[in-house]
């Protein structure tokens, strides 16, 4: 289904009166750039891997050279395609608001990629490894994390999980894992941009993964418009300010430029 021109209209309009924007964006964004969903169907030698079963902190220490593997094809794969026009449209709305918030359920750092400076990463960064006890964290295209530490390269290149040169246990993909709470710094700056906003996009998101599901909801109680963004209707369509049948690439754009 296409956006009609009277549910552009009036987002552009939304946006052109509002002086604080928040926006959350899910897995659909990135579906664009050629990204499958978390939970798509597994290709090759991963197609008997159920990803709900390597993704766990649990499998990581039953297994960390199969889940390090995974998770190196994943960012293989993320570091292979390119920012999509719904990306660059929200980076392009950042410089024109007042206040802004870019929060993500997304750990591809495609949005940082495509320009966007404010993004509060719910779920952590595929681009990104840190030692289990968090005692230091490498970002894949930098060179060290540390004086002394290895350079990052070195450690995105290992085949196997390398070893934290602090307390010696295995570097993990920064990501948060089933049965892990999110960051709390970034809960909290995701709430605090929600309830301090006048207008709220949700973006390309189904909105059943909570707590970011909750967020298009607290936008609401606390008076910001809030407008949902998706081709497929979803459980928070019928109380959303405004509901467009689309995707990002294509109603962004459409209402940015």
């Amino acid at each position: 289904m296409k956006p009609t021109p009277h549910d552009l209209d009036q987002l552009r309009r939304l946006i052109a009166s509002a002086r604080s924007i928040t926006v959350l964006t899910g897995a659909g964004v990135s579906a664009e750039s050629g990204i499958p969903t978390f939970r798509d169907a597994q290709t090759g030698y991963w197609a008997r891997f159920r990803p709900e079963d390597l993704a766990t902190p649990e499998a990581f220490r039953r297994d960390p050279d199969l889940v390090w593997r995974w998770y190196a094809e994943r960012r293989r794969a993320v570091l292979g395609v390119t920012p999509n026009a719904g990306h660059r449209a929200l980076a392009r709305l950042e410089g024109r608001v007042e206040r802004f918030s870019l929060v993500t359920q997304n750990v591809d750092g495609l949005h940082a990629r495509a320009g966007s400076r404010t993004v509060i990463e719910l779920h952590g960064s595929i681009l990104r490894v840190r030692c289990f006890k968090s005692c230091v964290s490498y970002t894949a295209g930098t060179d060290k994390a540390a004086t002394g530490a290895p350079e990052a390269e070195a450690v995105f290149a290992a085949d196997t999980p390398p070893r934290c040169p602090h307390c010696g246990d295995f570097l993990r993909p920064d990501v948060v894992w089933f049965g892990e709470s999110l960051p709390e710094d970034a809960i909290e700056a995701a709430v605090a941009a929600t309830e301090q906003c006048d207008l709220f996009l949700s973006v390309g998101t189904s909105t059943v993964v909570y707590p970011a599901a909750m967020l298009p909801d607290a936008a609401r109680d606390a008076g910001a418009t809030v407008v949902e963004i998706n081709p497929q209707e979803t459980p928070f369509s019928a109380r959303a300010s405004l509901s467009i049948r689309g995707t990002a690439a294509t109603v962004l754009p459409a209402v940015i430029e």
